[in-house]
């Protein structure tokens, strides 16, 4: 009898359209459970929030001085560039959709420092706060102070370095690439005309995009097609392969080199003679003058295909040259990251300025999951 009354309740609840595990008693009001006991102890963003939220602490004098202290309520900066953080750890491609997991996802509200029933911010005010950001140029000083916070926990050597560059691809089309002045070869037809290029002699000093002016044609070396893009250069610490630096150029054939230089002058000066390691496209006798003036030693790869390299045997027979050779390897670490899971490589995001605050952001978020897998490694027994 009782099999029959449970047979025939499972029967009227299936024609009644309910199922097991619906709403068979009334739903919680209200929740005892904190944002804090849902993370779980072990979970990897708890290093890295604390790590970023020692860095917003040293950059709080910077917030002070772009935000006023009247007007209509913002985004506060420090929750801003959290989201931001997310964003790039979990390769997030749009404002849009970053707003939508930070609606319904806990973590990401924990992180953020959002609780269960604040209201996100709409994806057009975080894009304008964002711009903000770049005014006072936030980035940079992000970078420097995760640096610095690598520093005072001992994961810098400040004596071996290695510099190199990547080329970002623009966010702008071949067919945008168009004779300065609108002469001929111009596209036309609408909005993505038919644009036959062949027997066309195009070159950055008589083209440039309409999308993107900034962007520069290069490419990466002999063979290699050639895209509109901008130089990416990063100077990583040979140690534990940290960026220390990071600098945007225009893609010409000396911002290489250049963005080099300019990274080496930005460390701080020290008595003691230093090393710089790097691929064959330094090895050049500006590069290597300016090097050692900045009181480096060069420990570049030698280029002798159909020339004379401009570092000889008093470099390259000392101990210290081909460790910097197997170590200076470790900077393709941070291009793979910054373009797979931080989506630079194709940019999405347009003008040198704009563009120069996203890969020194991105780089720098990288070297706090640098600093986390550090972290870890001296906490484990």
């Amino acid at each position: 009898m009782v099999r029959m009354m449970i047979d025939a309740s499972h029967r009227l609840r299936h024609r009644e359209g309910t199922m097991r595990g619906s709403d068979e008693r009334q739903q919680a009001l209200f929740s005892y459970v904190s944002l804090e006991d849902r993370i779980a102890k072990d979970h990897p963003l708890r290093v890295i929030r604390e790590f970023v939220d020692r860095v917003l602490v040293e950059l709080s004098p910077r917030f002070d001085a772009i935000y006023a202290s009247t007007g209509r309520a913002s985004i506060p900066p420090e929750q801003l560039l959290r989201a931001l953080v997310l964003q790039v750890l979990y390769t997030i491609r749009s404002e849009r959709l970053l707003m939508e997991q930070l609606d319904y996802n806990l973590l990401f509200r924990w992180f953020v420092g959002l609780n269960v029933d604040d209201a996100v911010w709409v994806p057009t005010v975080f894009t304008k706060n964002r711009d903000r950001l770049l005014r006072g140029e936030i980035a940079e000083a992000f970078h420097r102070a995760v640096v610095e916070e690598a520093r005072r926990r001992g994961w810098l050597s400040d004596e071996h370095f290695t510099v190199d560059g990547t080329l970002l691809e623009a966010w702008a089309s071949h067919k945008s690439f168009q004779p300065r002045g609108g002469g001929p070869g111009s596209s036309g037809g609408g909005r993505n005309g038919e644009v036959d290029f062949r027997g066309q002699r195009r070159s950055n000093a008589t083209h440039r995009s309409t999308t993107d002016p900034e962007a520069r044609l290069a490419r990466k070396g002999p063979g290699r097609e050639a895209k509109l893009a901008y130089q990416g250069n990063v100077l990583v610490d040979n140690r534990h392969g940290l960026p220390v630096a990071t600098g945007l150029e225009l893609a010409t054939g000396r911002s290489e080199r250049e963005g080099g230089l300019k990274m080496l002058e930005q460390l701080p000066a020290r008595r003691r003679r230093r090393t710089v390691g790097g691929d064959k496209g330094y090895d050049t006798r500006d590069f290597v003058q300016g090097v050692r003036e900045l009181n480096f030693t060069p420990h570049l790869a030698q280029n002798t295909s159909n020339r004379r390299s401009a570092i000889d045997r008093r470099t390259t027979r000392q101990r210290g040259y081909a460790r910097s050779q197997r170590r200076r390897k470790v900077v393709e670490q941070s291009f793979g990251w910054v373009k797979t899971i931080g989506l630079l490589h194709k940019l999405r995001h347009r003008g040198r300025e704009r563009v120069a605050w996203v890969f020194s952001f991105t780089t720098a978020v990288y070297a706090v999951v640098r600093m986390r897998t550090l972290h870890l490694a001296e906490a484990s027994p």
